[in-house]
């Protein structure tokens, strides 16, 4: 019985596609070339059809394998190959080659696979991921203002914490405005500042020019863009992942995290976190894991492997957020390995454990529970009321309910 594998090299134009029968190796490949429209898509579909493709697999090229993906998902059993693993020797590279050794070895078992999450988690991802680019810009656009306001010899950014704050965007408004009085701009400043009015009054007083105050108008016009833009994302992402409202909540009450942190982690590895058999493999996965380079039964490196660099990003951002909550469980870890492993090494672990318990949190359907008995309970109090205001901000229906350790472990 046979039973046929086609092999598809990815290009951004075009696609050359190998179709081998791996019960019968010695009869000669199929081949054929397409290209990457619509209706070059589907005439691919009809052909592989016509040679009864049990499967596919493909490269990770870039982003070009996405309509090839999506448009043979329905119909064909696909596989995603990292492009590392199917190198032909130096000087020896050709297309149809280069498909015919995607399924050999697929065949045996020497590709490296990717994950390609179902389809309504990769809109997901695409909105999350997006509004991390959206954030990165918003990074950028500070310094760029920073630098502008350097340029005007306007010292701002040395007197007060945040540029875009409250005060900071008031002061920066006026200033694009046309107001150049130091004293009327330092007068915008909210009383709660650290600095004195004195000391605001001096860093304002600098030499704008003309065109520095219309650069300023259009550098705050790009932030309202940007903010608006986030602020759009956050409400189609938390009505994207309505569904999944408890998954959302459950892992937002573990420490460090947060509504925002949750939607991501979420939107990375699923609701359910199905796809991953154990902690283990999640970790290994997200590149978390020690790795291991073992030879003569030594392991001369434990150096994590790469992994999904979106999942590492939001957990170690949620590792430094939970190695500063006082009295907790992971910085009662980090401390105790901070003098052996040094900072870096000692937060890793900290990601480490955090990726076991996101596992377990979404596979298992379970709670997080703050077991440390030096955590402050007025502090738990206080970051539940500020976590409730924050779902709710979202849109999601939330009700905070104490749950006494003893009924926990019972």
């Amino acid at each position: 019985m046979s039973y046929t594998i086609a092999g598809i090299d990815v290009h951004k134009k075009m696609l050359m596609v190998v179709v081998l029968d791996v019960e019968c190796r010695d009869d000669p490949p199929a081949r054929a070339r397409f290209g990457t429209t619509a209706s070059e898509l589907q005439r691919l579909l009809v052909w592989l059809q016509e040679r009864e493709v049990q499967e596919a697999v493909m490269e990770s090229t870039a982003q070009y394998w996405k309509p090839i993906w999506y448009a043979l998902e329905a119909q064909v059993k696909l596989h995603l190959a990292q492009a590392f693993s199917n190198r032909a020797p130096r000087g020896r590279k050709r297309d149809f080659r280069d498909a015919e050794r995607l399924v050999r070895r697929m065949v045996a078992e020497e590709l490296f696979l990717s994950f390609v999450p179902p389809p309504e988690q990769r809109v997901w991802r695409t909105m999350t991921r997006m509004k991390v680019q959206l954030a990165r810009d918003r990074v950028r656009l500070h310094s760029q203002l920073e630098c502008l306001l350097e340029e005007m010899r306007i010292k701002l950014s040395s007197v007060i914490t945040d540029l875009f704050g409250v005060s900071g965007l008031r002061i920066l408004q006026a200033l694009a405005e046309g107001q150049t009085d130091p004293r009327q701009l330092a007068a915008l400043g909210d009383e709660r500042l650290k600095c004195s009015e004195e000391q605001l009054i001096d860093a304002l007083t600098g030499k704008p020019e003309p065109v520095h105050l219309q650069l300023l108008a259009m550098y705050l016009e790009r932030l309202r863009g940007i903010d608006t833009q986030m602020e759009k994302l956050n409400r189609m992402i938390a009505e994207a992942m309505k569904a999944h409202e408890e998954a959302v909540v459950r892992l937002a009450e573990a420490t460090g995290f947060g509504a925002d942190a949750a939607q991501q982690v979420i939107a990375e590895v699923g609701p359910q976190a199905s796809s991953f058999d154990s902690a283990a493999q999640l970790t290994s996965w997200a590149g978390t894991c020690p790795g291991k380079e073992e030879s003569a039964e030594e392991n001369h490196s434990t150096r994590s492997a790469k992994g999904n660099k979106y999942l590492r990003r939001v957990l170690t951002e949620v590792a430094q957020a939970a190695v500063k909550t006082k009295g907790s469980h992971y910085q009662i870890v980090f401390r105790r390995l901070l003098p052996r492993l040094g900072y870096k090494q000692a937060l890793w672990a900290v990601v480490h454990r955090l990726c076991r318990m996101v596992w377990k949190i979404l596979h298992d359907g379970v709670r997080f529970v703050e077991r440390s008995t030096q955590r402050d309970p007025h502090a738990a109090i206080q970051r539940a009321k500020t976590l409730t205001r924050a779902l709710r901000r979202l849109g999601y229906k939330v009700d905070i309910t104490p749950i006494s350790l003893a009924t926990t472990e019972g």
